[in-house]
């Protein structure tokens, strides 16, 4: 059975618990262990996928198709391993999954209530998601458990946690407990009192963490660590200060640098392993520190007033950039500014950059960036929607569809360029009645998904013979218009092996420097150790154009 390190977190929320998580977990890794990490969602939602972006911020997408909380994605970032949908549940699934069990009876008329069958629900998805049993097991499954101590909602994931313990036997577990020590400025002072009391809040609920880490904005002294030491009952040596930091890479060898991992070893009785190599962190922090240039990149969406809707994109950049030995500055602009001021605001950038999203709001302002990139050859990314958008501009602007549109926007629009499968034409030619369609159109396309790449085009350059990718969206190319958008000089550079539905456009080198769109999530699989080659090329392209420049 795999042994297991339960990471909670006190006093607030966003203090970081995915980013502890992951960073542990690398620790581990660095170790010759084989990790992996499960998130525990305490709301009532089935998954993140319905949720509004400022409430949730980012829907990662792993490769199996499961749409899950964002902090997953820095799991991945971490880790060499891949995360599954078992790596992420929530209080909806575990209900779910209870209630469809009684409707089968499998109860046996027995009251069911949240202990013991809801708590064991949760232990059996944790055990799960560790994969216990199979041949892939791994040594060490880290359980991140959402919201904070004190929520009614983590209850029954608290006392899972608590059971699962007792169930494993000792030296099985590991309590982690994340806190806050604010500093005060009145006072001049860190305040231990919040910590103190979320420790004694978590000790009620029946779990005694082995090592604390306390986030502050500046180191924490030693009488500090001290004083928390004795009244939360756990050693000086494991009340771990984790003070702000310029960049999330710095955090494996700030930990590593108060035995951590070592601690955690001895927490669980782990065979002697060799010692953490973190040569690759080291080498990632240096590259931060000594870029050899920067460079502007022009983000332009919806969600720019919650920077958190983008996490993987913004991370994905950041490696670009360590791997092109440079800083880059992305800026958000609001889209709808764009149409209210016009463009001479995307000016200064190197790049542009639209992401994906969905809904009409906004969506005018994202083709005029587009339309500006194009005609001043900006270099020019474009993300599920970005190419969406992408392609309806160049539709109006070059192909001559001056009423090209998308029907997730327009439904009766008459040049529907982007479209359900559903809305296209039937076999003699004639576009079907939108009103007559049905719903299985709005399936979404999820998960990861092998596709060729043509030969001679950019896009080739940069992935080889093949593309596989993530994709998560509802609204495709319509196929119909391929042949007017290509003989107008789109170049479509990859398409699904079967449907042959639009996966990359690109515009010529002749015509544009580097123009490039792709209806894929190629952020998913950006890691801060490899980079990813299509954000690569992208930054390579914006360092090359010089600042203020219309070529």
């Amino acid at each position: 059975m795999p042994k297991f390190v339960f990471v909670t977190g006190g006093v607030v929320s966003s203090l970081g618990k995915g980013i502890a998580a992951a960073s542990i977990g690398a620790l581990l890794e660095s170790r010759g262990l084989k990790v992996t990490i499960i998130k525990m969602d305490p709301y009532l939602n089935v998954d993140p996928g319905t949720m509004s972006p400022f409430q949730h911020g980012e829907v990662f997408v792993t490769e199996d198709g499961a749409e899950t909380d964002l902090d997953l994605g820095h799991y991945e970032r971490f880790l060499e391993a891949r995360m599954r949908k078992v790596n992420n549940f929530t209080t909806g699934q575990i209900y779910d999954s209870v209630l469809r069990k009684e409707r089968r009876g499998e109860y046996l008329g027995k009251t069911v209530q949240v202990i013991p069958h809801i708590t064991n629900e949760i232990q059996d998805f944790i055990l799960r998601g560790a994969r216990a049993g199979s041949p892939d097991e791994v040594d060490v499954a880290i359980v991140e458990v959402g919201g904070t101590v004190g929520d009614i909602e983590s209850l029954p994931f608290l006392e899972a946690i608590r059971q699962l313990s007792l169930r494993q036997g000792r030296g099985s577990s590991c309590f982690i407990h994340l806190t806050l020590v604010p500093f005060i400025p009145s006072a001049g002072e860190l305040k231990t009192k919040p910590t103190q009391h979320s420790v004694q809040k978590l000790r009620e609920i029946g779990v005694s963490p082995h090592l604390l880490l306390c986030r502050a904005d500046r180191p924490i002294p030693e009488d500090e660590r001290d004083k928390i030491s004795l009244f939360s009952n756990v050693p000086p040596e494991a009340v771990i200060s984790v003070a702000d930091v310029d960049s999330i890479y710095r955090i494996p060898r700030m930990l590593w640098e108060q035995a951590v991992d070592q601690q955690i070893f001895d927490a669980l009785a782990l065979a002697p392993r060799p010692p953490a190599n973190l040569a690759v962190w080291d080498d990632l922090v240096d590259r931060l520190e000594h870029p050899k240039a920067v460079v502007r990149i022009a983000m332009v969406g919806k969600y720019v007033d919650l920077t958190e809707s983008y996490k993987s994109l913004t991370e994905a950049l950041v490696h670009a950039a360590l791997h092109t030995r440079s800083r880059v500055q992305i800026d958000y602009i609001d889209s709808e500014e764009l149409e209210a001021h016009g463009t001479e605001m995307l000016a200064p950038y190197q790049g542009i950059l639209v992401p994906g999203g969905f809904g009409k709001r906004g969506v005018e302002g994202k083709i005029l960036a587009i339309r500006y990139a194009r005609e001043h050859r900006v270099p020019y990314l474009g993300i599920c929607l970005g190419l969406q958008l992408a392609v309806i501009e160049f539709a109006r602007h070059v192909a001559g569809l001056g009423q090209a549109n998308s029907t997730e926007f327009f439904p009766s629009c008459a040049e529907p360029v982007i479209a359900l499968i559903t809305e296209w034409t039937s076999s003699d030619g004639s576009l079907q009645s939108r009103s007559q369609q049905s719903d299985l159109g709005g399936t979404m396309r999820l998960g990861a998904q092998r596709c060729p790449v043509g030969p001679g085009t950019r896009a080739h350059a940069i992935y080889g013979a093949e593309v596989h990718e993530r994709h998560r969206h509802r609204y495709e190319v319509n196929n119909l218009f391929k042949a007017r958008l290509a003989q107008a000089g789109l170049v479509i550079s990859s398409e699904t092996p079967t449907e042959a539905l639009v996966e990359m456009v690109e515009l010529p080198p002749s015509v544009h420097p580097w123009f490039m769109a792709v209806q894929f999530h190629p952020e998913f699989t950006s890691t801060p150790r490899q980079g990813h080659p299509l954000f690569i090329s992208y930054v390579q392209a914006a360092l090359a154009r010089p600042v203020g420049t219309s070529a």
